[in-house]
């Protein structure tokens, strides 16, 4: 009978059929001998051999734990009806991710082993969730350890393999998600195939063919699998002794031998313009007027009503103009000065970090002067600078605006004092920058924009960017967090990490030690080779102090993130300062460091944590700090350093390096001089 269907195709169909019947009938019965078993079995494998199938089901009995084929024509699930969700695809999409709006779609990666196609799609899923895109991609190797851990590489399995990862792409990308996967994928029907489960869903597919010739895929060959496939070790390797059949059609063409992995990112995010917002393929939002433009613009600022600003608004100006403040696109309306007080984030774009409001404040005479006007010039010391476009005045709220932003009215507060003595009223608006600001300080070589420090890192070859803020001289302590961050991202695999050492170069309150002798002091730390200059990049940020606290810091970190950096050091008590009546720490030390690991909008650095780090007596240097060892510790206080400076005494050896703490001493003897 066997032989007598291998003859037949039509015999060889009612075989099929007449195992399925009699392995139900088997599953079913407690009475099943193993004869009929193996008969059985043996028509069931006759058929799937002479008939290969797409997938043939494995069904159990669950009195002898039996198993038996089930053709794929078959389903073993009967009397079932598809269930409509109640909740929309735009309903879900308002909940899912941080930005709103529904992101269901598929980007597909095919091409040969080696070609680059992980490496794109988890640093596309790292681009895209650090910027409030919710993002999960699926990866060839990883879902044959689960998923299809039961399919092999025959056009079969491959076929099967494609069509259940078609299937719960769908599924992922139903729930709001952008789903990439990164499957070899050769066969053309194969792609087809999935293409039809997506778009026959209402789902957007792109397929991208990650283009790298096989001779770089064998150059770089990671797991060494071409070398077993030349050797005979594997077979039907795709590209060695299997076809790969090039996509006719694709969406996108990345050709990986030739173009680098970021270039690859911004490719892709292009190409899904109508799915992900337009605002984050521009991640630093510059002000400066245009080259081309700039002539007109200033002509236009000649004829326009002024108001003069003051050096501190001016550094604000500079702020914004760089683009450290991506996306405002000038001081702040009311509106937005409303969602920083009362949620700390900028919510007209999705959820975007902004912990300190962005402000112009302004005389009563000055709102009444210009009260309705289109425009107005903004003038520092009779040089105009910017134009402030579609202006709007709004009341100066001091008190309530200190109260939510430092957590106190106390007039002693510095910052505080300067709010309160300005004018009672805001204005915000667009504002078109004329040119770069310049301080011509001698220090307008370390004032990098964000898009500077982006082609620096890029020059460099950074795979990992630390930033460490700070208003103080650089002592062995803060050096120990930098060096012990740099250790421990070249054990978790990065081969560049590079420090962005980001003294503040703003307005600081007047017993911080000015910013031209810090920026000697961060030159000597390097000279001294405390820091390594060849991975470090000594930069000034513009914003001013406003010794805000855990508000603050979350500004200081946004504004890093914004340049590239993907890690960030948080020290003690950062942006925090002693309160001027008690004298006691305004903010708990360690609370700016919980709030950055809980901060929202922040999703693309890492908060690298604080740890305590004191004079170590027994090795004559820093170190980080054991309550089991506390009798060898000895914690040096910035008072107690200040005066050694101002005596020109020396502090323990270790402490910080010589030249630096030379630098110090200098510039204490200075101030002495003067007074």
């Amino acid at each position: 009978m066997l032989q007598a269907a291998e003859r037949s195709p039509r015999r060889l169909q009612t075989l099929s059929r007449l195992s399925h019947v009699l392995s139900v009938n088997l599953l079913s019965s407690v009475k099943s001998t193993g004869r009929q078993w193996r008969i059985c079995q043996s028509w069931c494998s006759l058929a799937k051999a002479k008939r290969p199938a797409q997938c043939w089901a494995v069904s159990t009995t669950p009195t002898c734990g039996r198993r038996a084929l089930i053709p794929p024509s078959w389903s073993l699930s009967t009397n079932v009806v598809f269930q409509a969700h109640h909740v929309t695809r735009s309903k879900r999409g308002q909940v899912v991710g941080t930005r709103g709006g529904f992101r269901g779609c598929t980007v597909w990666l095919t091409g040969l082993s080696g070609a680059g196609k992980t490496t794109i799609a988890f640093a596309l899923e790292e681009y895209l969730v650090s910027h409030g895109i919710p993002c999960y991609s699926l990866d060839g190797d990883n879902i044959r350890h689960g998923l299809n851990k039961n399919l092999g590489f025959t056009a079969t399995d491959r076929e099967e393999n494609i069509r259940r990862i078609a299937e719960v792409a769908k599924l992922f990308a139903d729930a709001g998600l952008v789903c990439i996967t990164s499957f070899i994928s050769p066969y053309t029907k194969d792609r087809d195939d999935a293409r039809k489960i997506l778009e026959s869903a209402g789902l957007p597919f792109f397929e991208v063919f990650i283009n790298a010739p096989l001779e770089v895929c064998e150059s770089r060959d990671v797991k060494g699998l071409y070398k077993k496939a030349r050797a005979g070790e594997i077979k039907g390797f795709t590209g060695i002794d299997a076809e790969y059949e090039r996509p006719e059609a694709p969406e996108l063409v990345l050709k990986t031998g030739e173009i680098t992995v970021t270039e690859c990112i911004r490719q892709v995010v292009d190409l899904l313009r109508d799915i992900v917002p337009s605002g984050i393929t521009e991640e630093v939002n510059e002000l400066f007027v245009p080259e081309n433009k700039l002539k007109l613009v200033q002509v236009d600022a000649i004829t326009l009503p002024t108001i003069s600003i003051t050096k501190l608004d001016l550094q604000w100006v500079q702020v914004l103009a760089e683009g450290w403040a991506t996306p405002l696109k000038g001081f702040m309306r009311e509106r937005e000065f409303l969602q920083v007080q009362h949620f700390g984030n900028l919510l007209d774009d999705g959820t975007i970090n902004q912990s300190i409001p962005i402000v112009l404040p302004v005389t009563t005479e000055t709102k009444q002067r210009l009260d309705g006007c289109a425009a107005v010039a903004l003038e520092f010391q009779g040089t105009l600078v910017a134009i402030l476009r579609q202006p709007e005045f709004y009341e100066h709220r001091k008190e309530e605006r200190c109260a939510r932003q430092w957590g106190t009215t106390c007039p002693q507060h510095p910052y505080i004092k300067m709010v309160m003595e300005g004018g009672d009223w805001l204005v915000g608006g667009d504002l078109e920058v004329l040119e770069r600001i310049r301080w011509n300080d001698g220090l307008d070589q370390y004032r990098f924009t964000p898009r500077e420090l982006k082609q620096k890192f890029k020059e460099m070859k950074a795979d990992a960017i630390f930033a460490f803020q700070l208003r103080n001289p650089v002592h062995n302590g803060h050096a120990l967090l930098m060096q012990d961050t740099k250790r421990r991202l070249l054990e978790r695999g990065y081969k560049r990490p590079v420090l962005l050492l980001h003294p503040l170069g703003g307005w600081t309150k007047d017993d911080d030690v000015p910013l031209d002798w810090r920026m000697k002091q961060h030159t000597a730390v390097l000279e001294e080779g405390v820091l390594d200059p060849t991975s470090t990049i000594v930069a000034i940020f513009p914003s001013p102090m406003m010794y805000a606290g855990p508000t603050e810091v979350q500004w200081h970190c946004r504004a890093r993130m914004i340049a590239g950096a993907n890690f960030y050091i948080v020290g003690r008590d950062p942006a925090g300062m002693p309160h001027p009546e008690t004298k006691q720490d305004i903010y708990e030390p360690t609370h700016g460091g919980k709030v950055l690991t809980m901060a929202p909008g922040l999703t693309s650095v890492e908060i690298i944590p604080f740890r305590v780090a004191a004079y170590n007596k027994t090795k004559r240097a820093m170190d980080f700090y054991d309550k089991d060892r506390h009798a060898e510790f000895e914690f040096i206080s910035g008072t107690r350093m200040r005066k050694l400076a101002r005596c020109g005494e020396n502090p323990p050896d270790g402490f910080m390096a010589p030249k630096a703490w030379k630098v110090l001493t200098e510039y204490y003897s200075s101030i002495q001089k003067d007074q």
